[in-house]
């Protein structure tokens, strides 16, 4: 049995943290909305045993510390499935460590592919169910679209789905540490956090103008000092007529929101000429 798929990249249109959880986990409130960035997905499964990942980033783990391989394991774990040696080939495109969930969406899109190769039927309630078990966004990647994401990621809300829009990406040449970032997050010390329910009926309304204006991210305000390149990106984006910018998960991808193609071409161009890592993409329903 064998099949290919897409694994699409995600950004957060908004991004609040609520509150500290006891297990040392954090609870959080988001929008987020799949976009067309993507990777694809192979996976090859014949009698035998054992698993392999094969990537065409040599730096990226190829044994099961890869959320793929995880994913798979999990798969196989729950539905009682033994017997097959598993192959999974992933082309990336989606940047890592960049805030767009790429190893979220390579996990969420292996349980799809499974589900479908041996027929399951899992359903997206036991898939996203599955999928919390393997990492905080990969629930959010079994359906996509755009919704509404609390607690770790395994409170999933649908939302109206935001209008069609361009989308530019730029991921500056460094990464953020998602745990040292949530380390200098003091959740009673916040004083500006995103307006979700303004964020909602922007959505409701189809105000397009009215959820860029909501766009805004808590992890902005810890970043490490010396990172000029976050607010620079914004400006740019900004001044070529994109409705919103905002970094995306905990960074340090920065992404505009247009409703128009020129300007959004003519961001993509002017950044493209300084960052490596930038990408001229669209929202996915």
């Amino acid at each position: 049995m064998k099949d290919t798929s897409l694994a699409y990249a995600k950004i957060n249109l908004s991004l609040d943290i609520v509150s500290k959880r006891a297990d040392g986990y954090h609870n959080l409130s988001t929008v987020m909305q799949t976009v067309g960035l993507c990777d694809e997905i192979t996976i090859e499964c014949v009698p035998g045993e054992g698993l392999s990942i094969d990537t065409d980033l040599p730096y990226l783990p190829g044994d099961e510390r890869n959320i793929a391989a995880k994913a798979a394991n999990a798969f196989y774990e729950h539905t009682g499935i033994k017997g097959y040696g598993t192959r999974i080939i992933i082309k990336k495109s989606i940047p890592v460590c960049a805030g767009l969930g790429g190893g979220s969406a390579d996990g969420a899109c292996v349980l799809r592919l499974m589900d479908k190769l041996f027929k399951t039927k899992l359903g997206r309630g036991q898939l996203e169910k599955l999928g919390g078990t393997i990492g905080s966004d990969v629930p959010f990647g079994i359906d996509g679209g755009t919704k509404l994401v609390e607690g770790r990621g395994e409170i999933l809300t649908d939302l109206p789905q935001l209008a069609h829009s361009r989308i530019v990406i730029c991921k500056p040449p460094f990464s953020c540490s998602t745990p040292e970032l949530f380390k200098h997050i003091k959740c009673e010390k916040i004083r500006a956090r995103p307006d979700t329910e303004g964020m909602l009926k922007a959505l409701g309304e189809g105000n397009l103008s009215g959820i860029a204006r909501r766009m805004y991210n808590v992890f902005e305000d810890v970043l490490p000092r010396g990172k000029p390149e976050i607010t620079e990106i914004k400006s740019t984006l900004l001044g070529n007529g994109a409705l919103g910018a905002v970094m995306t998960g905990s960074g340090p991808s920065v992404f505009g929101l247009f409703d128009n193609e020129q300007n959004a071409q003519s961001a993509y161009e002017q950044l493209k000429a300084e960052y490596t890592e930038c990408y001229l993409t669209e929202t996915v329903n």
